[in-house]
């Protein structure tokens, strides 16, 4: 009905079916029968029209009158909404983990702010899952689907874990040789992978852990520091161990054997039209995972 509202205002301001029609790009005949189904509704006359007379009634009038400020108001709302939304230029919340955008992303990050400097990127960094409505953020990066309904996700891509070890450590405690000698040695977790599944290449054999901890930390970019310095063995993204592995600095353990892949989710709220600057960091975001070598 609010669309009927609409359509007999702009009518009055053109004073006129066929005027109203040309302006809303919209055939007579539609006009003319969504205005009789308006009259319908509110079971009284708002306009004598004949081929030479175009007149509001009485009711009409106060129709006209009643609503009219009310339209003016709505369509002037929708036209800054609409601005806002396809604006290129203007701020973008981004909420993101600490970890994966110091490491692996901030490439990305940087890629980012060069191609489109007209954005002003707020990037809130966080290990913790904070509250995306209550932060007012655009977008969300987050590690693993997200169960609540408020939120439409998007999966981005999947990081690879591992255990690993320094040849320090292995060269002074030895190196397991099945899952079982791991209940042996110094074993360090990040709180965010605190259950060790682990499975053969292809998922054809798999089995969880909850190994005895020599070391819980809740930073998985500090428990990677804590392997290089021959601390012990963990269970790792690839995206925290792989420049230690290149340098020699780490080396896989129980190599037939890995981790479950962590997924990454673009997030943002359901009830919420996505602008054009979120839309276009999205896009990017998609591009840089489809060409990443994770």
């Amino acid at each position: 009905m609010l669309d009927d509202i609409v359509l007999f205002i702009h009518i009055v301001q053109q004073q006129g079916l066929a005027p109203a029609a040309r302006e809303l790009d919209m055939p007579v005949a539609t006009v003319t029968r969504r205005l009789q189904r308006l009259e319908n509704s509110v079971r009284c006359r708002l306009i004598h029209r004949t081929a030479r007379r175009f007149e509001l009634t009485s009711e009409g009038e106060i129709y006209f009158r009643a609503y009219s400020h009310l339209v003016d108001q709505f369509e002037q709302t929708q036209q800054s909404l609409s601005g806002e939304l396809n604006d290129m230029r203007g701020s973008l919340k981004v909420m993101a983990p600490i970890n994966l955008s110091a490491g692996f992303l901030q490439p990305m990050w940087s890629g980012f702010i060069q191609a489109f400097p007209d954005i002003q990127l707020e990037l809130s960094l966080s290990n913790q899952l904070e509250d995306m409505l209550a932060e007012k953020a655009d977008l969300a990066i987050r590690v693993g689907p997200q169960p609540d309904s408020a939120f439409y996700q998007k999966r981005l891509g999947e990081v690879a874990t591992m255990l690993v070890a320094s040849p320090d450590y292995l060269t002074k405690f030895g190196e397991p040789k099945n899952l079982a000698d791991l209940s042996h040695h110094k074993l360090i977790a990040s709180q965010a992978i605190m259950s060790w599944t682990l499975q053969k290449p292809g998922g054809q054999e798999k089995t969880s852990l909850s190994p005895a901890l020599s070391t819980l930390v809740n930073d998985v970019n500090i428990a990677a520091s804590f392997v290089r310095d021959g601390l012990g063995i963990s269970l790792l993204p690839t995206t925290e161990v792989q420049d230690y592995l290149n340098t020699g600095e780490m080396v896989r353990v129980l190599a037939d054997w890995q981790g479950l892949d962590r997924v990454i989710y673009a997030v943002w709220p359901s009830g919420r039209l996505m602008n054009v600057r979120a839309k276009r960091l999205l896009a990017y975001i998609e591009d840089y995972f489809t060409k990443a070598d994770i």
